[in-house]
């Protein structure tokens, strides 16, 4: 479940990470299918109120990756925490065994370092609350290289998406019963 990242904004979702995530795990001969329920322009609230439908299909692990929009917004950074923690309590609920993971986020430091921090720091209390295992920053090794993102310098290019994938993968591979 994500925003525009996710849902691969620009290039389109079939060169986006989950996807490349699915050719990983179909290379590996692994039995999951990864369903990509990301969401351009979705904040944390939208997620939420989306989370029931998503759980309509059965979940092993849970990949969140929501909240750069609300940061991007002013959002109180209370709000997202909130929303992010009860994401996970719906799955958790429907789903006991399924494994949780939490892609964190930063913001441009425009709307001030106190905000910045705060907005940071809410992705390791998330996965502090809820077990999560924590990708500390989705965009690692992407965000602010331009020729890895797109004119607008905010979404990734598809050679972006490679370097998202490689990283997303690096956090998954452990969690994969094999």
């Amino acid at each position: 479940m994500g925003d525009s990242i996710t849902a691969g904004y620009g290039i389109g979702d079939d060169r986006a990470f989950p996807a490349l995530i699915q050719q990983k795990l179909d290379d590996e001969g692994l039995d999951y299918t990864v369903m990509n329920a990301g969401v351009s322009g979705d904040t944390s609230a939208g997620g939420l109120a989306r989370t029931n439908w998503l759980l309509n299909r059965p979940v092993d692990i849970f990949v969140l990756e929501l909240g750069a929009n609300d940061g991007l917004r002013g959002h109180p950074v209370e709000s997202t925490r909130k929303n992010l923690t009860a994401i996970f309590e719906k799955v958790k609920n429907k789903y006991p065994e399924a494994k949780l993971v939490l892609a964190g986020m930063q913001v441009p430091p425009n709307l001030g370092p106190d905000y910045s921090k705060a907005f940071r720091n809410t992705f390791e209390k998330v996965a502090q609350a809820t077990g999560a295992h924590l990708i500390p920053f989705i965009l690692e090794g992407v965000g602010g290289v331009e020729d890895l993102n797109q004119a607008d310098g905010i979404h990734p290019t598809v050679k972006g998406h490679a370097i998202i994938a490689n990283l997303v993968w690096q956090h998954l591979d452990p969690l994969l019963e094999k």
